[in-house]
C-alpha cells in the first residue's frame, strides 16, 4: 500500500473537508461505478456526513453524476442506477446537500442514431466518434450548466498517480503551482480535484473491503462491487476529456464497444454464468464486422466526396458510411436482440425516440419504401408505438413509375431522391430559405462527377476491390 502505510482514513477525510470548506464553488463528482469512483464518492459522503455531526455549516451542493450511454452493460447500468438512488435517499434521509443523476446524450447523438440512422461506421481506435458523444459531451453539459449558475466549478474524480503513462502526463500539465486544484482541461471556470491521486490499488480496495466491514455511507456492501471485479483487468473511468482509454477491455464498459478487439464488458459475464448475454455478444462481433465488408459500406463520404487510400502499392477508393441497407439489415438484427433478452432487461435497447430520428434519417437518404415500420412489424408484429406522418411519401406505384423513368432517360436515381427528400422537408414560402444552396450542394457531390475525378487523376481508376 502506499497512502495507507503512513496515514488512516481519518487523514483523507480531513483533506477533503478543509478543500470542502474552502469556498461556495459547487462540486460534480464523477461516478462510474468503478472502484476508484466509488471510493471518493464515499469518502466524500463520509467526510460531509462527519462536518455535520460537528453542526459545520455545509456551505455548498455536491451533485454526483454518472454518464449513461444507452449502450451500457445492463447489470451495470442498473448497479449504478441503484446506487445513485441509494445515495440520494440516504443523503436525503440525514439532511446532506448531495444529488445523484445519471446524465445522458441527446437522441441525435445516440450511439443507434448516428451508427443506424446516419450510417456511422462502428468505431474503432483511430475513429473514436462516440467518447466524445456519448461520454464527454453529456457531462459537459452539466458542468457548464451549473457554471452559468455559480461562475466557477469543481469537478470531483477518482484519477491515481501511476494508472498509466498519458494520465500522469494530464496530471502533470494542468497543475497549478502551490494548488491542490488543477485546470480543467477544456473548461475555464471548472477546476479539478483528485482526492485519491496518491492511492495506489491496495489502498483503494483496503478502504472498500475494510473500513466500516466493507459497508458504505449508504449501507451496501463494497464486497459486490468486488465481484463485478472478478476476471476484470480494469475500469471504465469517468470521461471528462479525450486523453481516456476506451473502456471495452472492463466489465464497465459499453456492450456494443468495438474498439477493442476482445470485448471484456460482457464476456466476463458470461463466463460468471449470465447465459442470455450471448445474442448481445454476437451482435457485437457481427456489427464489427460489417465494418470491414466492403459491400456493406457506401464509396463515398457523408457529403458526397471521393477519397483514396493507398494500400500495398494500390490506390483504393476509401469507404463512407454503412449503406442504407446495411442500416436496415443492422436495425433488424438489434431488434431480434431486444426481443430475447426482454425478459432480462426493464429497458429497451434502443429508446422510441432514437427509432423516429433513424426513420427520419433513412427518409432524408431516400428510403421512399418507408422500412423502418415494416422492420419493426415483422420483429414484434405490431405497429410502431407512436402516431407518424406518412403524407409525404410516395406509394409503390409512384416508386415504380420514377424508377422506371430514371432508368430510360439514364437518370441516376439517387440524385432525384435525394433533391425529392430534401423538397419533402419544406412545407411553404416562408420555409424554403437556402433551398436553392443545397439543392447546389447535393448536384456538386464528388461521387456525382466521378468520370471527371479520375481525369484529373491523370486516368488512374481508383479501384474498388472486395
Amino acid at each position: 500500500m502506499n497512502f495507507f502505510n503512513g496515514n488512516k482514513v481519518k487523514d483523507i477525510l480531513t483533506q477533503i473537508q478543509e478543500q470542502y470548506l474552502e469556498d461556495n464553488r459547487p462540486w460534480i463528482v464523477g461516478y462510474s461505478g468503478g472502484k476508484d469512483s466509488s471510493t471518493v464518492t464515499q469518502l466524500i459522503f463520509l467526510a460531509l456526513n462527519d462536518l455535520k455531526e460537528q453542526n459545520i455549516e455545509l456551505n455548498k451542493d455536491v451533485y454526483i453524476i454518472s454518464a449513461d450511454t444507452l449502450v451500457e452493460t445492463p447489470m451495470i447500468i442498473n448497479f449504478i442506477a441503484d446506487t445513485l438512488n441509494d445515495i440520494q435517499e440516504k443523503a436525503e434521509k440525514i439532511e446532506l446537500p448531495i444529488k445523484s443523476q445519471l446524465v445522458r446524450p441527446k437522441y441525435k447523438d445516440s450511439f443507434w442514431t448516428l451508427l443506424i440512422g446516419k450510417g456511422y461506421p462502428t468505431p474503432r481506435q483511430k475513429f473514436r466518434w462516440c467518447t466524445d458523444r456519448l461520454k464527454i459531451q453529456p457531462t459537459t453539459d452539466f458542468i457548464k450548466n451549473k457554471l452559468s449558475e455559480h461562475d466557477e466549478a469543481i469537478v470531483v474524480l477518482g484519477v491515481r498517480k501511476g494508472e498509466s503513462a498519458s494520465r500522469d502526463q494530464v496530471l502533470n500539465n494542468s497543475k497549478i503551482k502551490g494548488q491542490t486544484l488543477r485546470r480543467h482541461q477544456s473548461l475555464n471556470n471548472a477546476y479539478v480535484y483528485s482526492p485519491i491521486e496518491e492511492f495506489d490499488v491496495d489502498d483503494v480496495w483496503h478502504f472498500l473491503l475494510r473500513y466500516n466491514n466493507g459497508i458504505s455511507p449508504w449501507d451496501s456492501d463494497n464486497n459486490d462491487l468486488y465481484e463485478l471485479y472478478r476476471e476484470s483487468d480494469s475500469e471504465c473511468p469517468m470521461v471528462v476529456d479525450k486523453n481516456t482509454s476506451p473502456c471495452g477491455e472492463s466489465r464497465f464498459g459499453c456492450w456494443v464497444c468495438t474498439v477493442v478487439q476482445e470485448d471484456k464488458s460482457i464476456q466476463g459475464f458470461i463466463q460468471a454464468g449470465e447465459e442470455w448475454l450471448r445474442p448481445l455478444a454476437k451482435f457485437r462481433r457481427d456489427i464489427m464486422e460489417m465494418r470491414e465488408d466492403r459491400d456493406k459500406r457506401e464509396k463515398k463520404r457523408s457529403n458526397g466526396a471521393i477519397y483514396s487510400i493507398e494500400r500495398e502499392g494500390k490506390k483504393l477508393r476509401g469507404l463512407g458510411p454503412f449503406t442504407l441497407e446495411a442500416r436496415k439489415e443492422i436495425l433488424e438484427e438489434l431488434l431480434k436482440v431486444e426481443k430475447k433478452v426482454a425478459d432480462h432487461i426493464d429497458y429497451p435497447l434502443i429508446r422510441t425516440e432514437e427509432l423516429k430520428l433513424i426513420r427520419k434519417e433513412w427518409i432524408n437518404s431516400g428510403d421512399w419504401n418507408d422500412s423502418l415500420p415494416k422492420i419493426y412489424k415483422k420483429i414484434y408484429n405490431k405497429e410502431l408505438p407512436w402516431a407518424y406522418d406518412n403524407n409525404f411519401l410516395l406509394d409503390e406505384e409512384e416508386i415504380n413509375l420514377i424508377t422506371e423513368l430514371c432508368q430510360k432517360e439514364d437518370i441516376n436515381i439517387e440524385i432525384l431522391k435525394r433533391l425529392i427528400s430534401l423538397e419533402s422537408q419544406y412545407t411553404g414560402q416562408n420555409y424554403r430559405y437556402n433551398i436553392y444552396k443545397k439543392i447546389n450542394k447535393i448536384l456538386h457531390q464528388d461521387w456525382i462527377h466521378y468520370d471527371e475525378i479520375r481525369d484529373i487523376n491523370n486516368g488512374s481508376d481508383i479501384s474498388e476491390i472486395k
